[in-house]
């Protein structure tokens, strides 16, 4: 990293939502243009990434909420880890055309969106940087 990237401070009021994810991705810069075209991100801030190709931080708007994304940094006891035991999910009102966006951007269905016994339209899919997203619909 250099000097000017460890100055670097996100603008103040760019956090939407309660509680925001902040995961630990591989090529997370990447992943941050991958969820452009999956999910319409938007980046709100990102470090540049470091003379290895690793970002610390990168701030992205999906759907009205904010996720974090860093590359794992093993160095300072941030290892490389499959994500697991974690679902991002999506609260949408059209939830056959998130899940097509989906899917032609590349993630692989998990299971198929269909109507569910609590009675609202639900499906998951992954990401080809392992993270699974269930996409939720309340029936119309």
């Amino acid at each position: 990293m250099t000097d000017e990237t460890l100055n670097t401070i996100p603008p103040k009021g760019i956090t939407k939502g309660g509680v925001v994810a902040y995961l630990s991705i591989p090529r997370a810069t990447e992943a941050a243009e991958f969820y452009g075209r999956a999910f319409a991100a938007e980046t709100a801030f990102a470090i540049p990434p470091d003379d290895k190709g690793r970002t610390m931080h990168v701030h992205l708007h999906i759907n009205g909420s904010s996720v974090m994304l860093a590359d794992p940094f093993p160095e300072y006891g941030h290892p490389v880890e499959a994500p697991r035991g974690v679902t991002m999910t999506l609260q949408v009102d059209d939830i056959h055309a998130w899940w097509q966006r989906a899917i032609d951007a590349g993630c692989t269905p998990v299971m198929p969106v269909s109507e569910m016994f609590w009675g609202d339209l639900y499906g998951q899919a992954r990401d080809p940087f392992g993270v699974l997203w269930a996409f939720n619909q309340p029936k119309p």
